[in-house]
């Protein structure tokens, strides 16, 4: 036994949170307590960063107008998302992408400005400020949902749009809408693949040894 993990129950609590979080669009009334956002927040702060720059920034919207505009922008973004999806188009305008008005919560995590100064770790790979703001909204999503509480990851806006609406100064960048909530039920299996939009790959055709493409035996974890 390794002395520095963690109890059997533990460690299946932190699998079950993985397995059963889901990107949530349905929302019921009810308030979050603040002492439990500053949880998921703090959660979300504790992620790892590259460079240890912590590029993440949280807007709290509590303006109803301003919740309202951002709802709109994102509608006027799901019907430009349609008409580039071309054929599948009506198929997704079928599916409920967000629940911007229904949530208790709604956030915007951003990337800080001035993010040129932070070289280490992104001299050739810039974008390791996005995986880090990643990583931070994954805690957030974990933590809420060890909680009972909803997560849904909305992304369809205009980033130089919002930062125009949230006043976010220049080199900032908007990277996520978070709705967060109490929900009557989370869903059963993720809600694009009960709704027949795609499936999760098969983990045997995401695995490559040494070279791309080149799969090995067949492993045990399905």
């Amino acid at each position: 036994m390794n002395s520095h993990q963690f109890s059997d129950a533990e460690i299946d609590a932190v699998y079950r949170a993985i397995r059963e979080r889901r990107d949530m669009r349905h929302f019921v009334p009810g308030a979050i307590e603040p002492a439990q956002l500053a949880r998921f927040i703090a959660a979300a702060h504790h992620a790892p960063s590259v460079g240890y720059m912590q590029p993440w920034r949280f807007i709290r919207i509590l303006d109803p107008l301003l919740r309202q505009a951002l709802y709109q922008h994102v509608q006027q973004e799901r019907a430009a998302t349609a008409a580039a999806l071309g054929q599948r188009g009506d198929e997704f305008m079928r599916l409920k992408v967000e629940g911007i008005l229904a949530c208790a919560e709604l956030l915007i995590v951003a990337l800080v400005d001035h993010r040129e100064k932070y070289v280490f770790g992104r001299r050739t790979m810039p974008e390791m400020d996005m995986a880090s703001a990643s990583c931070a909204i994954q805690n957030f999503w974990l933590a809420a949902r060890a909680e009972g509480i909803g997560v849904g990851w909305v992304s369809m806006f205009d980033p130089a749009h919002l930062r125009e609406l949230c006043q976010m100064p220049e080199g900032s960048q908007p990277f996520a809408l978070l709705c967060v909530g109490q929900v009557e039920a989370f869903y059963p299996a993720p809600m694009l693949e009960t709704e027949g939009w795609d499936q999760r790959r098969a983990l045997q055709e995401l695995i490559y040894e040494n070279s791309w493409g080149n799969v090995g035996p067949a492993d045990p974890v399905t």
